[in-house]
């Protein structure tokens, strides 16, 4: 059981939370999620490793992925887009609400943003503890006066192999999907999406994994079914992940490294050869203004592979 002397704590840098199934801190940085541990303190997100990736779970927004020509273009204005994945995960947050299991984390537009994404935004993220489960919850609010496009991601990185079975190899994970995904998968080519797609690896609803795998980059759902994954080794302790309003979903690892991300995605990167408006890029929500989009995504520690995936909450709990 976790103590609870340690149920929150505010500092310069990041939020702790925590009940008695787990403790999560959150950096306001990015309001990026830097650990989960559970009441064996035992840790299940990937640390960082600036030899591989230092991040941990950015993210990403107002775009996912990268954009064409890394550059976004509006009404014949082109905005630098470098990086993958927009520029939130770069920014400081602020605190919105603090409570012992949950908080709230706030940007809000500027003139820096708006020079390389030329609306105006509200964007929240809310953690949730749950029990054994932590839920995110991104609120996206146009708060200008046009339409605005935007795009939404979960990035979290997990060890591979997990604390559960720490000394097990790589190959005997598999990630089980709720639902038979037949669907072809897509790859990247020059960091954009492929014109052409691939035969999907997943045998029904069981993905086996492997470095080998990830041998060509991503693997990215474009066309997924499922709304909910587990994680894990069928007789350990997995994770599962749900994401009741995701419609997309990326993998992706580096070879020799030991992590693995699974992202849920609203949106996903440009295309081969896009060279349109940011409203015309696929996959992005368009709202208007005063107008908003909500994406959930649930983790649940330590969840055996008979108890999902399957049917669970559409989204975090009510609080009264």
């Amino acid at each position: 059981m976790l103590s609870r002397s340690n149920l929150h704590r505010l500092s310069d840098e990041s939020i702790l939370l925590s009940n008695e199934d787990l403790a999560v801190e959150i950096a306001l940085l990015g309001a990026e999620l830097r650990s989960i541990r559970d009441s064996e303190s035992r840790q299940w997100l990937w640390q960082g490793d600036v030899g591989w990736w230092a991040a941990r779970a950015p993210i990403l927004f107002p775009v996912v992925g990268r954009c064409a020509g890394s550059e976004l273009r509006h009404r014949g204005y082109s905005f630098p887009a470098e990086q993958a994945h927009g520029f939130a995960r770069d920014l400081a947050f602020s605190v919105a609400s603090l409570e012992d299991d949950s908080c709230s984390l706030s940007l809000a537009s500027d003139d820096s943003t708006r020079a390389r994404y030329p609306f105006d935004f509200w964007l929240d993220m809310r953690f949730t503890l749950d029990g054994g489960r932590l839920w995110q919850t991104a609120t996206v609010t146009n708060t200008g006066s046009e339409t605005m496009p935007a795009s939404f991601g979960f990035h979290p990185g997990f060890p591979w192999p997990l604390p559960s079975d720490s000394a097990a190899p790589q190959e005997a994970y598999e990630i089980i999907f709720a639902e038979a995904e037949s669907a072809p998968i897509r790859r990247l080519a020059n960091n954009l999406l492929a014109d052409r797609s691939f035969a999907t690896p997943v045998e029904d609803k069981r993905l086996p994994l492997s470095p080998a795998l990830f041998q060509s980059g991503s693997v990215i759902f474009d066309r997924l079914s499922s709304r909910s994954l587990w994680f894990g080794i069928s007789d350990q302790s997995g994770i599962r992940i749900d994401f009741p309003d995701c419609p997309h979903l990326g993998l992706w690892m580096l070879p020799g490294a030991s992590f693995l991300c699974i992202e849920p995605w609203q949106g996903y990167p440009c295309p081969e050869g896009f060279q349109g408006d940011i409203l015309e890029k696929p996959g992005m929500i368009h709202l208007a203004p005063g107008e908003s989009f909500s994406r959930n995504m649930g983790i649940s520690i330590g969840s055996r592979l008979s108890q999902g995936p399957g049917n669970r909450p559409n989204g975090p709990p009510v609080r009264p």
